[in-house]
């Protein structure tokens, strides 16, 4: 009976790791997904503000205006004439089309006027204003 025992008490002379290769890989996998899955963009500073931040909506389309005037519609740069073509289709596709606007603190406010003009013209009327949250003190 002892001996029987002891048998049962042998310690491994190897160790599985493939459940460790597997979890491992699964994080692996997870983590690229995670990091490409990221919404592509132009970076600017975002002038900061103490109201809530609005969730973007599903189909929204971003136009960013960076610090030296240049601006793009979802990472892409267009002039004006592009982003009034590019607007005019997508709110042919959707006519409740919600549009963010996202403009570096330094831009200046006459491309900000002219963005919003275009938007106008086209009769978009769901239109967001990016800021960042100012730290309360």
């Amino acid at each position: 009976m002892a001996g029987d025992v002891k048998s049962d008490n042998q310690p491994y002379d190897d160790i599985n790791i493939t459940p460790m290769l597997d979890l491992a890989y699964v994080l692996l996998v997870t983590f690229i997904i995670l990091t490409t899955a990221s919404v592509q963009g132009v970076k600017v500073k975002s002038p900061e503000t103490q109201a809530a931040n609005n969730l973007a909506k599903p189909q929204t389309r971003a136009i960013t205006i960076t610090a030296d005037g240049g601006v793009y519609l979802d990472a892409y740069p267009v002039d004006m004439e592009q982003l009034r073509t590019s607007l005019a289709q997508y709110k042919s596709a959707n006519p409740a089309l919600p549009v963010v606007l996202k403009a570096d603190a330094s831009a200046q406010y006459e491309k900000v006027m002219q963005v919003l003009e275009v938007a106008k013209k086209l009769d978009i009327t769901e239109i967001g204003l990016v800021t960042k949250r100012a730290a309360v003190e």
